[in-house]
């Protein structure tokens, strides 16, 4: 037996033998009452921007007026039918060509303002982030508080990716100046829209 063996076998020996419960961790769901309005307030902090509808055709000519010059749309929802047809992608590179890139999620954060987006979400991964500019759909009533209600949530024993999107691409690391876009997205735009029902046979 090595020293090391000898002393480890010698603490384990003389450990005491009461026992210690585990400490109780908060559940830090205190905050602003309003997620919605707070998730809004940080999503502007982070350089995103937002519209309320009412239906897709809304949202739609909303796109239309703010990317007006938006030819390739690539959709990951059955609710907005794009012009690229992401069922028929096959490689990831093929997403850089997307102008627009239209993606449901299922969860916000209200202290961030930031969206969760998982793989079955994007269809394609290189989706969210080889487009010029990204629209989230976002159901109000999944916005969640923080970061600590949202790791509940985020199934990762479920989901082979998954990440959190705060505002569009952006940088600062030459010259202290702000630019967005350097390494993705320009813009982010989340359209508070409900889900649809569940269509049922």
């Amino acid at each position: 037996m090595s020293s090391l063996e000898s002393m480890l076998q010698s603490i384990k020996a003389n450990l005491p033998k009461q026992k210690v419960s585990y400490p109780t961790i908060p559940s830090y769901e205190s905050g602003p009452e309003d997620l919605l309005q707070e998730f809004q307030v940080n999503l502007l902090k982070a350089g995103g921007a937002f519209f309320k509808v009412s239906a897709i055709a809304e949202a739609q000519e909303i796109v239309k007026k703010i990317h007006p010059d938006a030819s390739v749309i690539c959709s990951a929802t059955d609710e907005w039918k794009g012009t690229k047809d992401s069922h028929r992608v096959q490689q990831p590179h093929e997403m850089a060509d997307v102008d627009l890139a239209i993606i449901r999620s299922t969860m916000g954060v209200a202290e961030t303002g930031m969206v969760w987006l998982r793989e079955v979400d994007l269809m394609i991964s290189s989706l969210g982030f080889l487009c010029q500019h990204i629209v989230i759909l976002l159901d109000p009533k999944r916005i969640t508080r923080n970061m600590h209600t949202a790791y509940r949530q985020v199934e990762l024993d479920k989901n082979n990716y998954g990440c959190f999107v705060m505002g569009p691409s952006a940088t600062a690391d030459i010259g202290a100046v702000l630019i967005h876009g350097a390494q993705g997205p320009r813009s982010l735009t989340v359209m508070f829209l409900e889900e649809p029902p569940i269509k049922t046979a």
